[in-house]
C-alpha cells in the first residue's frame, strides 16, 4: 500500500497544523508537508488539510481573508479537479468562504466560546472520509470554536439533503438528535458537511485531537484512515 502524501495548509494565526502533521505524519506513517499560505504550488498531495485556529486574526469575518490568500485559489482549483480537502473548525469556515461547500459558520447561539467535548454521530459512512466507521456510529470528539453554528438557506437545506451531504450530527450519548445535544445551533444539528461531488469535507469538532489515547481516544483517527484508505 502506497504512501498517501498529504499538505497540511498555515495561514497567520493556524494553530491546530502540528497536530494535524503528528497524527499524519508520526501515527499514521504517512508523507505529510506544510504549505504555507503565500505558496503558489500544491503539486504532488493527494489531500489537503486547512486546519483550525485564527487566521489571520479572525479579522473582517471567521475565514474571509484567508479565502483571499495565494493558497485558497489553489485549493479551489485541487478540490474542482477531485483532490480531497478536509477543513477542520476554521478550516471548515475557510471552505464555506471558498464557496467549495454551502452554507455560513455563525455565531454560537449562546454568543460564547465553546470548548468541550461532545457526541457526534455518523450521518453517512459511504464517504471518503467515512469509510471507516459503521452507519450511526456514535463518537466523542472535542470542539473549540465561537463561530460554529452552521446555517443553511431554505434551498441549500433541500440540496443537501438531496444529495446526502450531511457527514455528522451532534447527538446525545444514546444518538438522539435533538435541542438539547447542539452545543452551538447549527441547522439540522449539523456537525459536518460534503460538497456534492464527495471530495471536500468540512466539520467542527477536531478528529486530530482524539486520534491518540494518549490524549484520551481514538475516536477521531478513522477519519484520516478513511481517507488513506480510499486514495491508496
Amino acid at each position: 500500500m502506497r504512501k498517501i502524501n498529504f499538505g497540511v495548509i498555515q495561514f497567520p494565526g493556524s494553530n491546530c497544523e502540528q497536530d494535524c502533521f503528528y497524527v499524519v505524519k508520526h501515527i499514521l506513517k504517512q508523507n505529510c508537508s506544510y504549505i504555507w499560505h503565500d505558496s503558489k504550488s500544491l503539486k504532488n498531495l493527494d489531500c489537503i488539510i486547512v486546519p483550525g485556529g485564527f487566521s489571520y486574526g479572525d479579522y473582517l469575518r471567521t475565514g474571509a481573508i484567508a479565502a483571499q490568500s495565494n493558497i485558497s485559489s489553489k485549493i479551489k482549483d485541487f478540490a474542482h479537479n477531485g483532490g480531497v480537502v478536509i477543513g477542520i473548525c476554521n478550516g471548515f469556515q475557510i471552505l464555506t468562504e471558498l464557496k467549495l461547500l454551502p452554507g455560513v459558520l455563525l455565531r454560537n447561539k449562546s454568543l460564547n466560546f465553546i470548548c468541550k467535548d461532545v457526541n457526534l454521530k455518523v450521518t453517512n459512512s459511504n464517504s471518503i472520509f467515512t469509510s471507516e466507521y459503521s452507519h450511526n456510529e456514535i463518537l466523542k470528539i472535542p470542539i473549540a470554536h465561537a463561530e460554529g453554528n452552521f446555517f443553511l438557506n431554505k434551498s441549500e437545506v433541500s440540496e443537501v439533503k438531496k444529495f446526502n451531504q450531511i457527514i455528522f450530527q451532534y447527538v446525545n450519548s444514546k444518538g438522539l438528535c435533538d435541542i438539547d445535544s447542539n452545543p452551538n445551533g447549527s441547522i439540522m444539528n449539523i456537525a459536518g458537511i460534503r460538497n456534492k461531488k464527495g471530495n471536500v469535507l468540512g466539520l467542527m469538532p477536531h478528529p486530530e485531537r482524539v486520534s491518540e489515547n494518549l490524549l484520551g481516544g481514538l475516536d477521531g483517527k478513522k477519519i484520516f484512515q478513511s481517507i488513506i484508505k480510499q486514495l491508496s
